[in-house]
């Protein structure tokens, strides 16, 4: 998902108007997708916070949109595009990231219809829900000053890909995995399912390992890099790792 790259002296390409509404056509059905399966496993379209959780998706579509389509639009193409140059461990455990994400929106349904999970409360769920929005707000920033914030894991030297020290990525060395981190540990205490919350822990396992494998390409193949992870020296959490 992130590459900690930079923003200045993009390579830049013409990025059509159609190639624009392709991605966003795609973003939505994205969006609708999650409605589809999370009021189908759960048997009714009654939840408020179910419904909370497409208003976040959408809200991030539009974010994305905001950031990208004036300042970034050859991020678009680069997300459109063919998954050339991904790393096999990449497209592997993004395979897996992407199943399991729809099994959590299952199991999520799922615990709504048979109310296998008793305990999260109303408030609980609120503040699961500011944590999952400030996920994915640092996610937005990340992406904001991050030119080369791909969604696979490859050296992009054809836009003169250079590392980024600006925003967030002043603190952490990855901070768009750390929003991601936070979104998939907030959502299914917001749809109050203990449930889905250990699918939602197997994802942040799997975003970490791809943290670490993503931080030893970048050491590897990016020129510069390995001086900035002597400035800032961690990956994901201040202190820790």
């Amino acid at each position: 998902m992130t590459n900690n790259s930079s923003t200045p002296e993009v390579t830049h390409r013409t990025v059509t108007t159609l190639t624009i509404v392709r991605w966003l056509v795609r973003e939505t059905l994205g969006v609708i997708m999650v409605g589809v399966v999370l009021f189908l496993a759960a048997g009714t379209t009654d939840w408020p916070m179910g419904w909370a959780l497409v208003g976040v998706y959408l809200v991030w579509v539009c974010a994305n949109a905001m950031v990208l389509i004036p300042h970034s639009p050859q991020l678009i193409a680069e997300r459109l595009g063919p998954r050339k140059g991904a790393k096999t461990w990449d497209t592997a455990i993004m395979s897996v990231v992407g199943l399991v994400t729809i099994g959590r929106l299952v199991v999520a349904g799922l615990d709504m219809r048979f109310g296998w999970t008793v305990g999260i409360t109303f408030p609980i769920q609120i503040i699961a829900l500011v944590v999952a929005v400030l996920g994915y707000a640092l996610g937005v920033w990340a992406m904001a000053v991050n030119a080369f914030f791909s969604q696979i894991v490859r050296i992009q030297d054809e836009r003169g890909h250079i590392v980024v020290t600006d925003g967030p990525y002043r603190f952490v060395r990855h901070p768009g995995y750390v929003g991601v981190i936070l979104f998939e540990l907030a959502v299914p205490v917001m749809l109050g399912s203990l449930w889905a919350l250990a699918v939602g822990g197997l994802i942040a396992v799997l975003i970490v390992i791809r943290t670490a494998l993503e931080d030893r390409t970048l050491q590897a193949e990016l020129e510069g890099y390995p001086d900035y992870a002597q400035r800032v020296r961690y990956r994901l959490v201040p202190a820790v790792w």
